[in-house]
C-alpha cells in the first residue's frame, strides 16, 4: 500500500471537520472549491481536494485556508485534468497536530487500486486499532486517527468480503462522517448515532449530486438539498445515480446529534439535524433571557456565532440589542486555533471595542459557550477598559466540564474552565458583575427532537458511546515529538 503525500505545490493528503463532495460534473473542481469555502468555519489549518476523471485519482493538499491552498494558478492546473468528480476537506485537528502529512483527503494506493478518504469526526477505538495493525508490521505515516481507515480498507480478508465498506465501518467506534472517493464513484458515510451533520443535493442545471457537511456549502453552489445521510447509512454516488444501504440497520441505536453544531460549530444558514441554525440559536437566547434576566441597558453579543442567541435575549427582555465590538473576518475562529497563543492573540485581532457604544452602559453581553475561559476574559477586560459601568455576561449553552471525545477539540479536562470552578468562581475569574449559564434541561428545550436524542457528554458527562480511557490528542506522536524536543 503506496500513501501519496504531497507538499503545497502538488499532490496530496488530509485531515478533520468539513467535508464536501461532487459527482457528475464538469466544473468539479471549481464546485468544490467554492463548497470548501463555505465550509471554511468548520477547519482553517488544512485545505485539500482530490479529483477523478473516471479512471485516475489526482490529491492536492496544503496548510492555510482554502483561498491560499488552491490559488489561481493551482485551480488551473486542477481545472485541466478535466475531472468529473471531487471530494474535499477543511481541517481543525482533533487527533493529531496540525502538519501536512496529517492533512486530508487521504489519497493511497492499495491492491485493489486507488481510494481517497476524508473525515469529520473522532474514532475512540482508533489506538487500539492501530495497535493491532502496527503489532502485524504496517507502518503509519501521519499521526491522525483518519489513516486507520485506510489500513482496514487494505486489509486481505477485508477484501474479500461481500460489502468491504460496510465491514470495514462495523470496526469504527466513535463519531465519523466519511467521504470515500474510488475512480467511478463516491461512498458518503455516517455513523450509527448520527453525531456530525452530513447531508446530499443536487445540482438542478447538471444533475450533478453534491455531499456536504453542512447545507450552507449547498446553497453556495446552488444545489437543492435532497435530505441528510441517515445515521447508519452508506450511500453510493456513481453514473447510475444514488444507491443506499446500512452498515448497521436504520434504527440499530438512539441518534446522538452534537448539539454543540447548534450551540457554537455551524453556520447560521445551514440547516443542521433537521432546523436552521439560526433559529435553534435566536431559541436558545430567548431561554437564556427567561432563565437569566438582568436590569442593564444594552445587550450585546461576542461575535460572530453569539448574534443570534443575543438577538432572542434582547427580544425576549425588550432591553435594545447593540453592536459592542467590529471585527476583523481575516483573524479566524479563535475557538478552531489548534494552541493557546495562537487562540488569544487571534482573539487580539480580530475584535476591537465600538467605545462609544459601551462607555457609561450597563451591559448584558452574550456568549454562545465558555470553553478555557481566557479569550473571554481577554473580552470582558477590553469592555472595562472601554468604560462600561457594569457587564453582566450570559452563555447561551451549560457550563463545559467534560472532555470531547468525538470531533471537537477540548479534550482535556484541565483546559476546560468550568471543570473543577464553580460559576462564582468562574465569574471572579472573567471580573464579571454576574455569570448565568443556560440550563441543560432550558437548552434541550430549544431543539425539536428528544433530549435523547441529542449528545450532551461535554455538560453531562453522559457519553453516548462508551470510551475506555481518555485519548490523548497527540496519542500518535511519539516519534514526531521527539524529533522536535
Amino acid at each position: 500500500m503506496k500513501l501519496t503525500s504531497v507538499g503545497p505545490s502538488g499532490p496530496g493528503a488530509k485531515e478533520k471537520c468539513g467535508l464536501f463532495g461532487v459527482f457528475g460534473d464538469p466544473a468539479a473542481v471549481e464546485k468544490c472549491f467554492f463548497g470548501l469555502h463555505a465550509l471554511q468555519h468548520r477547519g482553517q489549518e488544512s485545505a485539500g481536494m482530490v479529483l477523478s476523471d473516471g479512471e485516475t485519482l489526482y490529491g492536492f493538499t496544503g496548510m492555510g485556508l482554502v483561498g491560499e491552498v488552491f490559488p489561481q494558478r493551482r485551480m488551473k492546473e486542477m481545472s485541466d485534468l478535466h475531472a468529473h468528480i471531487a471530494i474535499g476537506h477543511v481541517r481543525y485537528s482533533t487527533t493529531g497536530s496540525s502538519q501536512l502529512i496529517n492533512a486530508q483527503p487521504l489519497l493511497v494506493e492499495y491492491s485493489l487500486g486507488q481510494v481517497a478518504v476524508a473525515h469529520n469526526g473522532n474514532l475512540i477505538n482508533a489506538t487500539l486499532l492501530r495497535d493491532e495493525y502496527e503489532a502485524h508490521g504496517h507502518i503509519f505515516q501521519g499521526s491522525s486517527d483518519s489513516e486507520i481507515i485506510i489500513h482496514l480498507l487494505a486489509k486481505p480478508t477485508h477484501i474479500t468480503k461481500p460489502d468491504p465498506v460496510a465491514h470495514v465501518l462495523n470496526h469504527l467506534q466513535g463519531a465519523f462522517c466519511l467521504l470515500l472517493l474510488y475512480p467511478d464513484r463516491i461512498e458518503a458515510v455516517r455513523d450509527s448515532y448520527g453525531i456530525r451533520p452530513l447531508c446530499l443535493g443536487r445540482l438542478p442545471a447538471s444533475g450533478a449530486y453534491i455531499v456536504a457537511s453542512e447545507t450552507c456549502a449547498l446553497d453556495i453552489v446552488e444545489a437543492e438539498f435532497i435530505r441528510e445521510v441517515e445515521p447508519g447509512e452508506i450511500v453510493t454516488i456513481d453514473k447510475t445515480g444514488l444507491h443506499s444501504r446500512f452498515f448497521d440497520g436504520p434504527a440499530a441505536v438512539t441518534p446522538a446529534h452534537c448539539i454543540f453544531e447548534q450551540v457554537y460549530f455551524a453556520d447560521p444558514s445551514s440547516t443542521v439535524f433537521g432546523e436552521n441554525v439560526h433559529i435553534v440559536r435566536s431559541r436558545m437566547g430567548q431561554q437564556l433571557a427567561r432563565e437569566a434576566p438582568a436590569q442593564a441597558d444594552l445587550v450585546i453579543p461576542v461575535p460572530n456565532c453569539a448574534r443570534c442567541a443575543a438577538g432572542g435575549y434582547a427580544q425576549e427582555s425588550g432591553i435594545p440589542y447593540a453592536r459592542g465590538f467590529t471585527v476583523s473576518h481575516y483573524a479566524g475562529r479563535t475557538f478552531i486555533e489548534p494552541q493557546q497563543p495562537m487562540r488569544d492573540l487571534a482573539v487580539k485581532m480580530k475584535l476591537n471595542v465600538i467605545k462609544e457604544v459601551v462607555r457609561g452602559s450597563r451591559l448584558v453581553v452574550i456568549e454562545d459557550s465558555i470553553v478555557r475561559g481566557t479569550t473571554t476574559k481577554g473580552k470582558m477586560g477590553a469592555l472595562r477598559r472601554a468604560g462600561a459601568t457594569e457587564i453582566h455576561l450570559r452563555v447561551a449553552c451549560p457550563p463545559i466540564r467534560h472532555p470531547c471525545y468525538y470531533g471537537i477539540d477540548f479534550p482535556s479536562c484541565e483546559e476546560l474552565i468550568a471543570n473543577n470552578r464553580t460559576v462564582d468562581e468562574i465569574r471572579d475569574y472573567l471580573e464579571v458583575d454576574s455569570l448565568v449559564y443556560l440550563s441543560l434541561e432550558g437548552m434541550l428545550s430549544c431543539v425539536k427532537d428528544p433530549p435523547q436524542h441529542y449528545c450532551n457528554a461535554c455538560w453531562s458527562g453522559k457519553y453516548p458511546i462508551h470510551v475506555d480511557e481518555a485519548v490523548s490528542k497527540f496519542a500518535f506522536e511519539r516519534y514526531q515529538r521527539k524529533l522536535f524536543e
